[in-house]
């Protein structure tokens, strides 16, 4: 038995056009700058995960809101992330302990899309490094079943990456979990990003396309204040 019983599905070819209305979050980004810059402050170590095929360039937007709110933010430092979670996860989890040992304190893992599986898993193997999790267009159950990457992979893979998932999150994950999703997202299925079996999850949904959430002033908005409670 899984943690959900409605088959969801990847989105469709026809809907991934809109994506490109993510880059509308640039102008909204300029027009509430004003805005950004008051948001909350603070000094929290945070380690931040990039989706499938983008590195941590994808993110430095991202990053240096968060450095400018005085915030110690870092970049996975991996290259590329090929969603190869089962081999990557231990050395991923090597390197957060880097940064807490810096910093002296635990990180907020935040991961946008692929990205988002690994703040989830290294905090649910290793809690003590880890204070909250942030995904953004992070399906929490399925693997790549519901998303476009599924079909970057036989079948027979898809489904046995699903029952590793699931396997996984029979293991709660106890630190606070925001999970942001947006159903305009035309990557993942946004139902697959909703967290209903966490015990310590908030949902927030936002107006934005997938690639549009990395750089949208509400998510940042969302991410600023979390780190700030």
């Amino acid at each position: 038995m899984t943690i959900h019983d409605t088959e969801f599905s990847a989105p469709t070819g026809a809907s991934l056009a809109s994506e490109i209305f993510g880059l509308l979050q640039f102008p909204r980004l300029a027009v509430q700058s004003p805005k950004l810059i008051r948001l909350p402050r603070g000094d929290e170590t945070v380690v931040v995960f990039p989706g499938y095929s983008t590195n941590d360039l994808a993110m430095l937007p991202l990053r240096s809101a968060l450095k400018a709110l005085g915030h110690q933010p870092f970049g996975w430092g991996f290259g590329t992330n090929r969603a190869e979670v089962e081999k990557m996860l231990d050395p991923v989890i090597e390197m957060v302990e880097r940064r807490v040992e810096q910093t002296g304190r635990p990180a907020t893992t935040i991961g946008w899309s692929n990205g988002g599986i690994f703040a989830r898993e290294v905090a649910r193997d290793r809690p003590d490094l880890v204070t909250q999790i942030i995904t953004i267009g992070t399906p929490v159950f399925g693997g790549p079943k519901y998303t476009r990457g599924a079909a970057l992979y036989p079948q027979d893979e898809v489904d046995r990456i699903a029952k590793v998932v699931d396997d996984r999150n029979a293991i709660p994950i106890e630190q606070p979990i925001t999970s942001i999703y947006s159903e305009a997202d035309n990557i993942v299925d946004w139902r697959a990003c909703i967290d209903t079996f966490s015990p310590n999850v908030e949902n927030i949904e936002v107006s934005s396309t997938h690639a549009g959430m990395i750089i949208d002033p509400d998510v940042w908005t969302i991410i600023a204040k979390r780190l700030a409670d």
